[in-house]
């Protein structure tokens, strides 16, 4: 089954991506430039430009429909800014069934549990028929006290410390690694009902 291109929350509505979203998403961009410098790896000088944001959402909703990666972004309810994202890239299937768990929030709202609210219901649909995915992992620097906190929150296990897992504001940077697995996986048909003795 296919990612939902909505997904409902008491306060959120999650949109998949697609381009015309491109000036609401540049906006967000613009606004969080000092905000999110100290936790995003080196991106080009354009990227927050409607042209260069246009191409990328073109390019996201592609992978969205192909199911190599999915991204939803965070509006208020009856609004039609963004405030956020929640991104699940690096899908693999097979024996892993795992993905990649990335997020952002505007700095104007933070500490409000949007993000929590979020991201619960994108790991219930990570987990449901829909992507069936059995693991989710995230990374994150030891500094970022609030992205500690939701993992947790959520049921994250941490899994330890990478050193200089990725190049982030000028320098190799420390992360410490998190991940939720679905006890309830329902293996695909093709598999092998039981263990091979």
């Amino acid at each position: 089954m296919p990612a939902p291109l909505l997904i409902d929350t008491p306060r959120l509505q999650l949109l998949a991506t697609h381009p015309g979203l491109a000036e609401a998403v540049t906006a967000f961009y613009q606004r969080n430039v000092a905000h999110f410098a100290p936790w995003d790896p080196p991106l080009p000088d354009e990227h927050d430009t409607l042209p260069m944001v246009t191409e990328s959402l073109h390019e996201g909703q592609r992978a969205f429909e192909s199911g190599q990666s999915h991204r939803w972004w965070l509006s208020l309810r009856e609004s039609s800014g963004v405030v956020g994202s929640v991104h699940l890239s690096n899908l693999v299937r097979g024996p892993f069934q795992s993905c990649n768990l990335g997020y952002a929030m505007d700095a104007a709202f933070q500490g409000f549990g949007l993000m929590h609210e979020a991201l619960r219901a994108v790991i219930a649909e990570a987990f449901s028929l829909h992507l069936n995915l059995h693991r989710i992992q995230a990374a994150v620097r030891p500094e970022n006290a609030r992205s500690l906190a939701v993992l947790q929150r959520l049921g994250f296990r941490d899994e330890g410390l990478a050193r200089d897992y990725l190049f982030i504001d000028g320098a190799w940077r420390d992360h410490r690694l998190f991940a939720i697995t679905h006890p309830g996986f329902v293996p695909p048909e093709h598999w092998p009902r039981k263990e091979i003795k």
